[in-house]
């Protein structure tokens, strides 16, 4: 799926609400993950299931950083796709985005190996 790099600004919302409750993810970890679930929205025309942002957000996070997305996710406290879950149902609490009746964190379990998907392109 061929795809621009999201714009990103990090201006827009500080998150002191969530980062209060929950200090793991740098801000921006959040930021980046509602872009994720605009842009796969928007592209879906509405609803898309955790292994589909996971898929988004694996592509756009490499389509923005290449080869630095692991270091720049890792920075942000973002290893797994349990904390991208974490993320996304944190801004779901927040109100800042809505869910399903069958949407859960569940969702995000094991989706991918981050180290693999992240650095394996790169490795020579």
């Amino acid at each position: 799926m061929a795809m621009d790099a999201p714009t990103i600004n990090y201006e827009t919302d500080d998150f002191s609400d969530i980062l209060k409750k929950d200090a793991r993810f740098d801000p921006r970890a959040y930021d980046f993950v509602l872009q994720v679930i605009s842009e796969a929205s928007e592209s879906a025309k509405g609803h898309v299931t955790g292994a589909e942002l996971l898929d988004w957000f694996r592509d756009l996070a490499l389509d923005a950083y290449g080869p630095l997305a692991y270091a720049v996710l890792s920075d942000w406290g973002v290893h797994t796709c349990e904390d991208v879950g974490d993320i996304v149902f944190s801004l779901y609490n927040s109100k800042r985005i809505g869910k399903t009746d069958s949407d859960s964190p569940a969702d995000f379990i094991g989706g991918f190996d981050f180290r693999e998907e992240f650095l394996g392109p790169y490795r020579t």
